[in-house]
């Protein structure tokens, strides 16, 4: 099936559920997101932030661009003037840059704390006790160019469908107790940004308000297209 044909078949699956889709085009060729746009997708994520700018600079200006991969305190600055939303906030540190590059650029930034919930050494992500302590820390309160809208995760890799569907279940419970304790009166908060092309009918049965799709609507990674430049 086209690019196309993949996305229109996703898009009749998930927004019915009123989920939104990210398409992930990391690695993706302008003519392979363009099919995309043209099929009607208008949000696509990005792991990398030289790819994300250059991509952002080439390609249409009502794209709405989400940073999805592992992001430094040192790379804020580059997509600070047009990032949609940062998925990926794993320290105050960073979002303490966010919201200093967000300031300078006159603008408030949504971004999602990622919070650990994986079996794997390799992830990213805050633990439960740090987001809260994240939360409570005076310094989080005197932000005033980041907004939190929710919380992201990213279950461990594996085919244990009863492990994936109890790391998103902890996840959204996480988010529901995130939601009572800080959150409140705050309307926004309200995005559980969990699965991707393996599992996101599991994460969408536990919540999941976003879902972070790439080779589903893209097909399988074959040689990159742009390349990997040095963050």
């Amino acid at each position: 099936m086209s690019i196309a044909a993949n996305l229109t078949e996703l898009k009749n699956e998930v927004e019915r559920l009123n989920v939104k889709l990210i398409a992930v085009s990391k690695t993706k060729s302008e003519e392979e997101i363009m099919e995309a746009y043209h099929a009607g997708q208008r949000v696509f994520g990005e792991n990398h932030v030289q790819e994300l700018a250059d991509k952002h600079e080439h390609l249409p200006a009502d794209i709405e661009w989400h940073m999805i991969g592992h992001l430094q305190t040192n790379k804020v600055k580059y997509i600070a003037p047009f990032v949609s939303l940062i998925h990926s906030v794993d320290s105050l540190k960073l979002l303490k840059e966010i919201d200093k590059q967000a300031e300078k650029n006159n603008r408030v930034i949504d971004c999602l704390l990622q919070i650990y919930i994986a079996d794997e050494e390799t992830k990213f992500g805050l633990g439960f006790d740090e987001a809260i302590e994240l939360l409570r820390s005076p310094e989080f309160g005197t932000l005033s160019h980041v907004r939190v809208v929710g919380v992201m995760g990213i279950a461990t890799n594996t085919d244990n469908e009863k492990q994936i569907k109890d790391e998103f279940y902890e996840l959204s419970t996480f988010f529901n107790g995130l939601k009572i304790s800080f959150f409140q009166d705050k309307d926004y908060f309200k995005e559980i940004s969990m699965g991707m092309s393996s599992d996101y009918k599991e994460a969408i049965q536990h919540g999941s308000t976003m879902i972070r799709v790439g080779s589903t609507i893209f097909g399988k990674r074959v040689i990159p297209h742009w390349k990997n430049k040095t963050e």
